[in-house]
């Protein structure tokens, strides 16, 4: 399947790319790369999820909000590319996680966003990871994602 049907089976609309919000760009494509700028879990213009994980946020609602983040982030990526059949691989997923004083459970948060990219990508989606827990988060975000892919020319 494409990743628009699947996007299409997962009942998935993907909105407009959010504009970055400061001096800088959502995206930048170098030669056959395309990154993007941390992505956060805005469902159109709320910040769905805010707070630390492991204090105002449960692990679970982490997930979501990676998988949401990582919406706005496919967005992202096929305003570069023009169509998401160009792209040939998802690389790499950096992600940082709003949380408190001794969560440890970054990495299944994160799952929200690989497990999205491999629904929707399928082998093209599998990538590369860091997963890092931070104290403070722009506006509050649960957390905030960047996405490498390679697109064909």
């Amino acid at each position: 399947m494409t990743a628009e049907e699947n996007l299409e089976r997962l009942g998935i609309v993907l909105p407009q790319a959010p504009a970055a919000v400061a001096n800088y760009v959502a995206w930048m494509r170098t030669g056959n790369l395309v990154i993007t700028s941390g992505q956060l879990p805005w469902e159109g213009s709320v910040m769905k999820y805010t707070g630390r994980l492991g204090a105002e946020l449960s692990t679970e609602e982490g997930y979501q909000a990676a998988r949401l983040a990582t919406i706005n982030g496919i967005a992202q990526i096929k305003a570069a590319a023009g169509d998401l059949e160009k792209i040939v691989q998802i690389v790499r997923l950096e992600g940082n996680v709003h949380s408190a004083d001794g969560f440890t459970e970054q990495p299944q948060v994160l799952n929200g966003a690989s497990d999205l990219l491999m629904e929707v990508f399928e082998e093209r989606g599998r990538h590369t990871r860091t997963a890092l827990g931070v104290h403070d988060m722009p506006l509050g975000a649960a957390v905030q994602l960047s996405f490498f892919a390679e697109i064909g020319r």
